[in-house]
């Protein structure tokens, strides 16, 4: 077989990480990257760490110049986090027969919120005989795939819930304007009032796929979001939050089955945390029988993780059946240390 041949669309921080991992794996070949404005016509490699070197250049181009049939194996989409937005993008690549993994976090269970969209990605995507999963770190695997896990273990669940407690500062000024990182607490209420501050995007998501995926019917989904106030200044490499001003945002999410509180999500993130003595790291607390109670500190870096698990899912969906997939439908995700071609099944070389 061939090297799996690759395409990115959207070279960004997420994107440019995905670029710069999989010129270290073999049997794979970055053929193409997608972009717009003053990127088009520059070369990949002005964009993301990874040196040149020898390697043919990839030059950045419009997605109708560059994503075409026959062009690639798959595509990776690291544009947007909702699916109405993400919709026309994602039809695009399917119409074209190729197959998609796309970053975007409500990607990650669509039918949650956009069940209208999810229907008809599916429908597309097999009209076209090809497969389509949106994944990241969260929502995709800690919050909500991880939990689904650790349930294997169990006779019963009667109570979850998910933890992240995570460091904001790796992330770029998109980020900390989305979360309200250096504006007053007044500004934050403001901006939480008038949608304006978006902060984590995935709870819907990802507590649907948990009660999906262990048969409760969840009825309601509500959740809130509190600023975390600094009382020392805080600097990140793109974000700064002087003394009494916001530097982090506390996320909640509840899930109720039959009127009772049953998933509870609890998601506070904030830029340089362990200054003021906070702890980053990932919980799964589940009350059941057994109960099980998992913990690893430091937290999983959000932007490694989503970066591995986007690149990670390649093979599993080359290999799906045509249609749309989450993470509760395909293999679990592992890490690639041989060669990626290895990991297509022989069926999937002859269909797609």
């Amino acid at each position: 077989m061939k090297n799996v041949k690759v395409i990115i669309w959207g070279l960004g921080a997420m994107g440019g990480g995905m670029a710069d991992l999989l010129l270290k794996k073999k049997g794979v070949d970055i053929v193409g990257v997608a972009g717009r404005g003053a990127k088009i016509g520059k070369s990949m490699y002005d964009y993301i760490q990874t040196e040149r070197g020898d390697r043919p250049d990839v030059l950045i181009g419009a997605p109708e110049d560059v994503i075409k049939e026959g062009a690639a194996d798959v595509v990776l989409c690291c544009t947007d986090s909702f699916v109405k937005t993400a919709f026309d993008r994602l039809r695009f690549v399917l119409e074209r027969k190729i197959n998609v993994v796309s970053s975007a976090e409500e990607m990650a269970y669509p039918k949650a919120q956009s069940p209208q969209e999810a229907a008809e990605l599916d429908r597309i995507a097999k009209e076209n005989g090809v497969s389509i999963v949106g994944t990241g770190i969260n929502p995709g695997l800690i919050m909500d795939l991880l939990v689904v896990t650790m349930t294997g273990c169990c006779e019963e669940v009667e109570h979850i819930v998910s933890r992240r407690v995570n460091s904001l500062s790796p992330f770029g000024p998109a980020v900390m304007e989305e979360q309200g990182i250096g504006i007053t607490k007044e500004e934050f209420l403001d901006g939480v009032k008038t949608g304006k501050l978006s902060g984590h995007v995935g709870f819907h998501e990802s507590i649907h796929m948990i009660a999906d995926a262990i048969g409760w019917d969840v009825e309601k989904v509500t959740q809130s979001m509190d600023p975390i106030m600094t009382d020392v200044d805080r600097k990140s490499p793109y974000g700064f939050a002087k003394a009494g001003n916001v530097a982090g945002c506390a996320m909640k999410g509840q899930g109720y089955v039959d009127g009772e509180l049953k998933i509870e999500m609890d998601h506070p993130q904030q830029i340089e945390p362990e200054q003021v003595g906070v702890q980053t790291g990932d919980y799964v607390i589940i009350k059941g029988t057994p109960n099980i109670n998992m913990v690893n500190s430091p937290e999983v870096p959000g932007g490694i993780g989503t970066i591995a698990m986007c690149v990670n899912m390649i093979p599993h969906i080359i290999n799906a059946r045509p249609g749309l997939h989450t993470m509760i439908d395909l293999p679990v995700p592992r890490v690639i240390m041989g060669d990626m071609r290895d990991m297509i099944c022989e069926e999937a070389k002859i269909v797609k």
